[in-house]
């Protein structure tokens, strides 16, 4: 192998990663919008975190799972809802990556649908055996507050 080959691997790698965390962000609206609580939580490392601003924190999939299976999920979903995530930025550090982006939740509202919940997301992610996966994912309402807007900073 040349110099040259190892480069473009690596330039390979790169896009695959970029592609896998985009599809693993991707999922998350319709596993959540489907009830899928055992496959919102698999997006997580086993005691991966999910933050969420006015809600309170999951650890851990049995937790995360919780939040799709929970009363106030359950409740959205049955009066018609869609989370919308994307498109995200990101930086790769090896084996680490974060992206910043934005979640929208729209729900029905009988007649029309109405913006619910518009977020800043901070997804930290970590390579594992079975592929990337969410080790911590902050969600904050963009409601003017700095902190909401510094989730959507990338490392330098």
């Amino acid at each position: 192998m040349t110099l040259a080959d190892g480069a473009l691997l690596q330039r390979l790698q790169v896009l695959e990663d970029r592609e896998a965390i985009r599809e693993l962000i991707a999922r998350y609206g319709p596993l959540a919008d489907g009830g899928n609580a055992a496959g919102v939580a698999a997006l997580w490392t086993e005691n991966g975190r999910y933050e969420i601003s006015g809600f309170g924190s999951a650890t851990g999939h049995r937790e995360i799972a919780a939040l799709i299976s929970g009363k106030t999920h359950q409740q959205l979903m049955s009066d018609g809802c869609a989370h919308i995530l994307g498109p995200v930025s990101m930086k790769i550090d090896g084996d680490e990556a974060v992206a910043v982006g934005h979640s929208l939740v729209l729900r029905w509202a009988g007649d029309r649908f109405e913006v619910a919940r518009v977020a800043a997301n901070r997804w930290e992610l970590v390579r594992t055996a079975q592929g990337w996966r969410v080790d911590l994912r902050k969600n904050a309402l963009l409601t003017g507050e700095e902190a909401a807007r510094a989730l959507l900073s990338l490392p330098a």
